[in-house]
């Protein structure tokens, strides 16, 4: 087998390419007319009555050739061969499923594979080094990151882990708005606290940022340079406090990543980009296409060419540019740095702004497919069932320090991760913190944390930890909890593949609660550590393999795998 190809791939490959030659045998014989095509489908069933895979190509053929769903299932059974394979039998359920059960060869195979790759088990080659550049949170520099951004960061960073698993080379980038009015604005409102801590009365801007960090920011300011900053000249002071206010926020918000256990690979500085001249370059790009005109004195781009609902101003009567021309050119940029796609996670405010982009990007000459986004959409912080809004320390909202000094990382990334991104979400302050099984964390690095107690006692009762899948009598292995218990492991690689394809990294945190519920389903209806050592060295290997799966899925979503609680 090949190494990056897992067991659960094989075997349903394995039963498609049985299926497809017994399709190929109907045909032949006349039981199947010769232009159906078969576009097979293996799924593994809820329940286990309903066999260990199934699949509705019957139904599909009969809709196809117009006849009853069961005789074209009858006709594909009737030519199926089992000979050197794990399928023992083959019913036809319903209007005409296949439902095939295996040996349990299958699964012995299975946790041999997780055994034998360890913290390497979930990854696959499936996205063949395709290169993926996943921007996101990318907040301005303007101050503290929020809930918000909380979210944005979980999923975007466990998107990358997802793709990064299945064979994708995957940059994570966050782009600095570094330039235009916000910076401007943010300099001007630290001026003003500069000179107010220097003890001078000056008003405030009106549309100034009032968080207490500029004030902190101010002081920090006092104490390095005291009042010398005033000596420079008017604009020469405005670009000196631009330039030292986003680097310390920048390096603030670098640093609550960092404690949120996320490290970008990029910072890229739109200023960077500016200086470079590329939104000019972009825009003469895109004037050498004949892709822009004058209009009321405006210059704009016939973006309605590739999509958009309308022409978008690119250059205004001031002579500036709007803001599309930096993006499309950042984009561009983008591809340039030679990545095959991009996916932007942008908050729910950017609905309208999706189609122009892309529709910019496809004015220079790139596939608009090439652009992804997803849309994360808002939280609420909720205490005892009171929506929370105000920080506690005088700030229009709670930052996410503040959030992470509350819940902690773990419960954090886990719970912005529950739902899918395009969901709103409830992020239940009072839950988070309980340390019990009403927890979903909890729940599931409690399972984690209570094999790795079942070793400690193991070690000392002197019984050997979980020996190699060579050294056990797997035949011993089957109660139903334990089966279904390795049918999810087992599975774990192409749900990785599945969750990132889908771009669903909720479906991750859904994954890992089955498997903490089919452990603790386990633990309590099979005793580990009893008298019957062979049966018990079986079982501690399950709950090997099992940790490993755990660990292993804890790790995709940024969240911790404790050893103990």
């Amino acid at each position: 087998m090949d190494e990056s190809t897992s067991v659960i791939s094989k075997v349903k490959n394995d039963i498609k390419d049985r299926i497809a030659k017994a399709i190929d045998k109907a045909k032949a014989k006349g039981d199947l007319p010769d232009y159906v095509e078969a576009d097979i489908k293996i799924t593994m069933p809820a329940r286990p009555e309903q066999g260990d895979f199934a699949t509705s190509v019957a139904m599909a053929l009969a809709s196809e050739v117009k006849c009853d769903d069961r005789s074209v299932a009858g006709a594909i059974v009737r030519y199926l061969s089992l000979e050197d394979s794990w399928i023992q039998r083959v019913d036809i359920a319903g209007p005409g499923f296949l439902n095939f059960f295996l040996s349990t060869g299958w699964l012995e195979e299975a946790m041999a594979d997780i055994w034998k790759k360890g913290p390497a088990y979930g990854s696959t080659n499936y996205g063949g080094g395709k290169k993926i550049l996943i921007e996101f949170v990318s907040a301005n520099p303007t101050g503290p990151l929020n809930a918000v951004n909380a979210r944005a960061a979980a999923i975007g960073d466990c998107l990358a882990s997802l793709l990064e698993a299945s064979g994708y080379r995957v940059s994570r980038e966050y782009y600095v708005n570094d330039a235009g009015n916000q910076v401007d604005v943010l300099a001007d409102s630290l001026e003003a606290r500069y000179r107010q801590v220097l003890g001078q009365e000056v008003p405030f801007p009106e549309n100034g940022y009032r968080g207490e960090y500029l004030i902190d920011i101010a002081k920090e300011l006092v104490a390095e340079k005291g009042d010398t900053i005033l000596e420079l000249p008017d604009s020469e002071r405005h670009e000196w406090l631009k330039q030292y206010v986003v680097s310390r926020i920048v390096e603030q918000q670098k640093q609550t990543l960092l404690n949120y256990g996320l490290e970008y690979d990029t910072w890229f500085s739109e200023k960077s980009l500016r200086d470079q001249g590329a939104p000019e370059a972009a825009l003469e790009l895109m004037r050498q296409k004949g892709l822009t005109y004058e209009k009321d004195g405006a210059e704009w781009l016939n973006s309605t060419m590739f999509g958009d609902d309308k022409d978008r101003v690119v250059v205004k009567s001031d002579g500036n540019f709007t803001y599309i021309v930096p993006d499309i050119a950042y984009h561009k940029n983008k591809f340039d740095r030679g990545y095959d796609h991009l996916i932007n996670i942008l908050g729910p405010d950017h609905h309208g702004y999706v189609t122009r982009l892309k529709a910019g990007i496809a004015a220079l000459g790139y596939p608009p497919e090439s652009l992804e986004v997803i849309i994360a959409q808002t939280v609420r912080l909720v205490r005892g069932k009171q929506v929370v809004k105000m920080s506690k320390r005088g700030g229009e909202f709670i930052s996410m320090d503040e959030l992470l000094e509350e819940a902690g990382k773990d419960a954090c990334r886990f719970f912005f991760l529950m739902r899918a991104p395009s969901s709103h979400l409830d992020f239940d302050l009072d839950l988070a913190r309980l340390q019990s099984n009403e927890n979903p964390v909890y729940y599931v690095q409690y399972a984690h944390a209570r094999i790795a107690s079942i070793f400690r006692q193991a070690r000392q009762e002197g019984v050997v930890p979980a020996l190699g899948p060579n050294e056990i009598n797997f035949s011993l292995l089957r109660e139903p909890s334990e089966i279904q218990m390795m049918k999810l492991l087992a599975a774990f690689p192409e749900e990785v593949y599945e969750f990132g394809q889908a771009r669903e990294p909720n479906r991750l945190i859904n994954y890992m609660m089955n498997v903490a519920s089919a452990f603790h389903s386990f633990y309590t209806q099979c005793r580990v550590l009893g008298e019957d050592k062979e049966l018990s060295a079986a079982r501690l290997y399950l709950a090997r393999v099992c940790q490993i799966v755990l660990a292993n899925a804890l790790r995709m979503a940024g969240v911790s795998a404790p050893e103990s609680m």
